[in-house]
């Protein structure tokens, strides 16, 4: 089998992640490396990039810039939570599978609390049952919801699901996090403003993730409810988070947000997934679990064509009980028909 970094014929479909820097990004990158600039944030890039973002959700909010996901999750769930409080979060939550007990550490104790739900998404039953299951001063005191936009399985939580789970999170005295390491290819699938999936909806704060549509890295915090931001700059410089040269990470995100480069390259990965599952709907071995709204295709193929892929070369990921392929900003038509043209063979020859 070859590595993943041998070259070949086609890009991957592992990960939004593998994808290569977007010429808007690497375009603020060197506009940002002109000269000196003050440290710590305190340059005109990163003034510049919390604007923009003001912009954007139509509000006025606090924003923080960090160089990854799992630094942005965890410390914003510190920020809401004391270390006898506990999260509720979906079983498949990258919070909880994939951030090596990064919130927890950061919250010195707070618990993430797991719980199950269709296409990856919570509903406000499971949310209530989860919070009043127990309420005695021997168990953490549930003290948030975190939501993932879009979800481990691909889908998006419409503005109506939102506004939903906001209000049975406020009956419960419970603050609401989200974790949008793909917001912008929620907010391209439903084509409505990103207020209405963020502050509007009940959100107080959102990690809108930026390396999985063309950044090179950076994250940026973004507190709807500024009472919660109080004193994040001493968590953030604590934790190692606060980076000198700050505006390496925001320039990016003020270059392509008045671009509008965020929301095309997150419409283009959308559209090529719309794609992939439209070609993968013809073959009759092959089950998509999921419905496909974002940039993510889920599916479940017969036993031996995942072996049989990867030694022609390809890659991906097994999440949320199932193999799912990942298109990317600059996913092109021509990395689906190489991979369809693989399946075909195989398909042909009945390798199963």
């Amino acid at each position: 089998m070859s590595d993943a970094t041998t070259p070949h014929r086609f890009r991957q479909l592992a990960s939004d992640t593998w994808a290569g820097v977007c010429p808007e990004a690497w375009q603020a990158l060197q506009l940002a490396n002109r000269g000196h600039a003050p440290a710590y944030g305190d340059d005109t890039w990163t003034a510049r990039a919390a604007a923009r973002l003001g912009d954007i959700f139509e509000t006025d909010c606090a924003v923080f810039f960090v160089v990854t996901g799992t630094a942005a999750n965890s410390l914003a769930l510190a920020a809401l939570c004391q270390s006898y409080h506990s999260v509720i979060c979906h079983a498949d939550a990258h919070v909880q599978t994939d951030e090596c007990g990064g919130p927890e550490y950061a919250g010195r104790g707070t618990k993430l609390i797991t719980v199950s739900g269709p296409q990856g998404k919570l509903d406000p039953a499971t949310v209530r049952r989860a919070a009043l299951e127990r309420r005695d001063v021997h168990s953490p005191k549930p003290r948030a919801v975190s939501l993932s936009q879009a979800t481990e399985a691909g889908t998006v939580y419409s503005v109506e699901e939102l506004r939903a789970l906001s209000a049975a999170a406020r009956e419960l005295g419970l603050l609401v996090h989200m974790d949008g390491a793909r917001f912008a290819n929620a907010v391209a699938a439903l084509e409505v403003p990103p207020r209405e999936l963020s502050w509007q909806a009940g959100v107080d704060v959102l990690c809108f993730g930026g390396a999985k549509n063309g950044m090179a890295s950076g994250d940026a915090i973004v507190f709807f409810n500024r009472a919660l931001a109080e004193e994040f700059d001493y968590r953030r410089k604590q934790a190692g988070h606060l980076l000198a040269k700050t505006r390496f990470v925001a320039a990016p995100w003020a270059v392509m947000i008045e671009s509008g480069a965020w929301l095309r390259n997150a419409r283009h990965a959308n559209d090529m997934a719309q794609r992939l599952e439209r070609e993968l709907r013809s073959f009759a071995q092959v089950r998509i679990l999921y419905p496909v709204q974002a940039n993510a295709v889920f599916l479940e193929m017969p036993p031996g064509w995942s072996e049989a892929l990867q030694k022609r070369g390809w890659h991906w990921y097994q999440v949320a009980g199932g193999e799912r392929f990942m298109c990317s900003w600059d996913t092109e038509e021509t990395d689906i028909a190489a991979l369809v043209q693989d399946l075909r063979a195989l398909a042909a020859t009945a390798v199963c």
